[in-house]
């Protein structure tokens, strides 16, 4: 990739003390401009795995203890203030609603000419008098990561921001770090089927849903097992609707996965059962792995997933059609074949981390 001068000095702001999808990005991307040549440094919560990668990776780090009410801390407000200054911050890049309520306003009150809140959440932000200043007088520019969260940013108040200033810039995924075989395997019509799922066991994500769904499809004679790695505050729930149900032979509750490319290539189908998504990660990993999808059709999923090109879309919590999609896919393994090719080639064409990091850096050089 060819390096695009930056004149100044990128912050990435992220408070988060947990690992999720915001983290990742902020990190990915922070990584690979400084690796452009960009001069960055990025500010974390003191300990996080955000902060622990940060410091792995050579980054410049620094650690705020960034909370929901820090902007009633007047004494972190001002040490702030006086640290955008001292680094000379051209573009601010923020990620939690506590940061904008904080960092942001200590940026615009630094001087820094570009504030930009990166939205990787598809749920409308709220019209509350204090939003409404944020967004008005505060945030400068705003990164949503689909179609479907910037048309949620305006939601409740299409007034709130000009949306003229709202750029899309898709995630990107490593493939490097998935190392999937590019070949994609033939699926072997005597393997039993083996389905999967990658997510917080969080209401969001729906996996009760996939518990019926095997019940569903095993009563209709289908020996296929279910899959599902990640941890979350809905793990006993889960299980015990798993006992209850009679399916501890056939769903397993995996755990939180270090390896998501090897996850994967064990699954023949990638089922998803979020409710919504700001950008699906999952499913593009999915896709990058030679693997078919199942989805629901809602928030962002139908910018990743083309519906029976490389996967099958369904109205939310329609078990019935999700069984028969599952179903079909089960029915023909060739069809399962040639949906993962062709998720797999649309990746490498437009979700691949080179081409998001080329998006980005030529974003921030627009702005000055």
């Amino acid at each position: 990739m060819e390096s695009t001068k930056i004149n100044g000095v990128v912050c990435f702001f992220n408070s988060c003390k947990a690992w999720g999808g915001g983290e990742k990005w902020h990190f990915e991307m922070a990584r690979r401009l400084q690796e452009q040549g960009v001069k960055l440094i990025l500010c974390a919560y003191p300990g996080s795995p955000l902060y622990k990668k940060a410091i792995e990776a050579n980054l410049r780090v620094f650690s705020f203890k960034v909370g929901n009410l820090s902007f009633l801390n007047l004494i972190l407000f001002q040490e702030l203030v006086e640290f955008f200054k001292a680094e000379e911050i051209t573009h601010l890049i923020v990620n939690m609603s506590s940061d904008v309520k904080t960092a942001a306003r200590a940026a615009k009150k630094a001087g820094v000419p570009n504030i930009i809140y990166r939205r990787g959440s598809a749920i409308p932000i709220n019209n509350s008098p204090s939003n409404r200043y944020l967004f008005r007088h505060v945030v400068t520019h705003i990164i949503a990561n689909s179609q479907e969260t910037m048309r949620t940013i305006l939601a409740n108040n299409q007034n709130l921001f000009d949306e003229r200033k709202i750029q899309v810039i898709y995630n990107g995924i490593d493939l490097s770090d998935l190392s999937f075989d590019t070949k994609c395997s033939k699926p072997d019509h005597q393997k039993e089927i083996v389905l999967g799922n990658a997510g917080r066991l969080e209401k969001q994500k729906n996996q009760e849903f996939l518990i019926d769904l095997v019940v569903r499809l095993r009563q209709k004679g289908y020996p296929l097992i279910l899959k599902i790695a990640g941890t979350g505050r809905l793990e006993d729930k889960l299980k015990k609707a798993i006992e209850n149900r009679g399916l501890n032979a056939y769903v397993e509750l995996t755990g939180f996965s270090e390896n998501i490319s090897s996850f994967l290539e064990s699954v023949d189908i990638f089922v998803l059962s979020s409710l919504w998504e700001g950008f699906g990660y999952v499913l593009v990993e999915a896709h990058a792995c030679g693997k078919p999808v199942v989805a629901f059709d809602v928030s962002s999923n139908p910018e990743i997933v083309n519906n029976n090109e490389d996967g099958i879309l369904v109205p939310v919590n329609d078990l019935e059609g999700f069984a028969d999609a599952v179903e079909y896919l089960i029915q023909n393994p060739e069809i399962r074949f040639i949906m993962g090719k062709n998720g797999q080639n649309k990746v490498l064409e437009k979700f691949d981390i080179e081409v998001t990091t080329h998006n980005l850096l030529n974003y921030l050089k627009s702005l000055e």
